[in-house]
């Protein structure tokens, strides 16, 4: 069995009721020449046909031999959309819930949360938990421009320890979008960048002292930080700079956080593996932005044991996500 720990869909009715529904400052879909784009801010993307279609998911899987991924939408999340962020949360989850249904088997959802609301966003995990059986949260890196440490989007992280369902960080429009749309790399860096300076706010702010025994994934094989997290120990130990909340070195939150095998170089993914431990990485492919098939082939290269092998491929993530198999 192979067990895809990320794997995104854009939702079709969220993409009409984006075009219906443009007001001033939310995201917005338009059509021209045939194409379909998605604005969130000033980035401006090209939907490509696949990328909202879930037959197209499932044939992709198919052709490479995943059994099952973890799914959940792209950006631009309910944090985005204001007064409607409850609406737009309900929207999305329940569309993932139904590809789940009408494709047994083959997928586990991830939920997104409407985080401006929180009284909203504790009814909506409820929901998705008890009712639509899913298995995590999608939170974005940063929630329009705030970062998920902040003091408004606490009790997010108790709600996930007492559904003991994994928090899944992943990158959204990057605070450091201007500084990196050069050469358009606001994804290749910026999304990289964004999600690097959101792990390090949540272990510095004391979020990982605070819920222990919170499930904490980082995708993308943790962004940045295991490659500073070096640094940033010197600054907080040594230099004592930024280590009011925390007790242990921040290498030593890291280690406790599981990463995602979503780098298109196997040297990231080994550097990985022997930071965190290979108890600590699930296999991801970041689909539809990415070919399973190339994460795969990089895993494959890295000539794990048989054993260290299954846990990437999917024992970790049977243990992680509490999947029946």
């Amino acid at each position: 069995m192979l067990i895809d720990c990320q794997s995104h869909v854009f939702v079709p009715e969220l993409i009409e009721w984006m075009k219906s529904h443009r007001k001033q400052g939310h995201p917005y879909v338009y059509d021209k020449g045939g194409d379909t784009f998605v604005v969130v801010n000033d980035w401006i993307r090209k939907l490509q046909p696949r990328h909202a279609d879930i037959s197209a998911k499932v044939a992709d899987m198919d052709a490479i031999g995943i059994d099952k991924s973890a799914l959940s939408i792209n950006d631009p999340g309910p944090e985005l959309f204001g007064e409607d962020g409850p609406a737009i949360a309900r929207l999305v989850n329940d569309y993932i819930a139904d590809c789940a249904s009408r494709y047994p088997g083959r997928f586990f959802g991830l939920c997104v949360l409407p985080l401006q609301n929180m009284a909203a966003a504790e009814q909506e995990l409820e929901r998705c938990v008890s009712k639509l059986g899913m298995k995590g949260i999608l939170l974005y890196s940063n929630l329009a421009g705030a970062f998920p440490d902040e003091p408004q989007f606490q009790p997010l992280f108790a709600y996930a320890e007492k559904h003991g369902v994994p928090v899944l960080l992943h990158p959204a429009y990057p605070v450091t979008y201007q500084q990196t749309k050069g050469y358009e790399m606001a994804a290749g860096l910026g999304l990289m960048f964004d999600t690097t300076i959101a792990l390090a706010r949540l272990i510095l702010s004391g979020t990982l002292d605070r819920h222990p025994r919170l499930k904490l994934v980082c995708p993308h094989v943790g962004g940045a930080l295991p490659y500073l997290v070096g640094r940033i120990d010197h600054q907080t130990q040594v230099l004592k700079r930024g280590a009011d909340h925390i007790t242990k070195a921040p290498s030593e939150y890291l280690r406790h956080i599981t990463l995602d095998t979503v780098s298109p170089i196997s040297n990231a993914i080994r550097y990985g593996i022997d930071f965190v431990g290979v108890d600590r990485m699930i296999f991801s492919s970041d689909h539809p932005w990415v070919d399973p098939k190339l994460i795969l082939s990089l895993v494959k290269e890295l000539n794990l044991s048989a054993q260290d092998e299954e846990k990437v491929l999917r024992g970790n993530a049977i243990r992680l996500f509490g999947l029946d198999v």
